[in-house]
């Protein structure tokens, strides 16, 4: 049996919601049931806004497989404060990418560790080597680099020069 679901309208004439449309889609039980579930686990008040994360989600996936893509980011790294010439090695590092660096904080996890949180602007692969070429450092620990494309159009990214 198939279960039909409501989400937008194309093969009918579509009925504008605000700035959306109706249409139907059909899809079989078992990717209804992933659809309800997931609606279910992340609180979701209706199908139609789980779909169009989905289909967010994906869009974002196929942008970010351009390397030129501009994109936004957060990378975490938690690293032993105390391994020779860290700090600065990772300091140094920041000067050298500052141009891809919106906003950094660092916070004092321990006695040993500090996780240090970057927010990051710039194509894709320039801060997926950044964040490789930090990770790989003697005395991190953990790294976490997060993308989301920018979708719209935007300034480019530029230098700040200050005196």
């Amino acid at each position: 049996m198939r279960a039909m679901l409501w989400w937008c309208q194309d093969a009918i004439p579509a009925k504008r919601i605000g700035d959306m449309q109706r249409i139907t889609i059909t899809i079989d039980d078992f990717l209804l049931a992933t659809l309800d579930d997931t609606m279910k686990r992340r609180a979701y008040s209706s199908r139609s806004e789980a779909l169009r994360d989905i289909l967010r989600a994906h869009r974002s996936k196929e942008l970010l497989a351009d390397a030129h893509a501009q994109c936004v980011g957060t990378l975490t790294i938690v690293f032993e404060h105390g391994v020779r010439e860290l700090a600065q090695r990772l300091s140094d590092a920041y000067h050298e990418q500052h141009a891809l660096i919106v906003s950094s904080s660092r916070i004092y996890l321990d006695h040993d560790n500090c996780l240090e949180a970057l927010v990051l602007r710039g194509e894709v692969d320039t801060i997926q080597q950044f964040a490789w070429s930090l990770a790989s450092q003697r005395g991190v620990r953990n790294s976490n680099l997060h993308l989301m494309p920018l979708m719209k159009e935007s300034a480019p990214p530029h230098e700040h020069l200050h005196v």
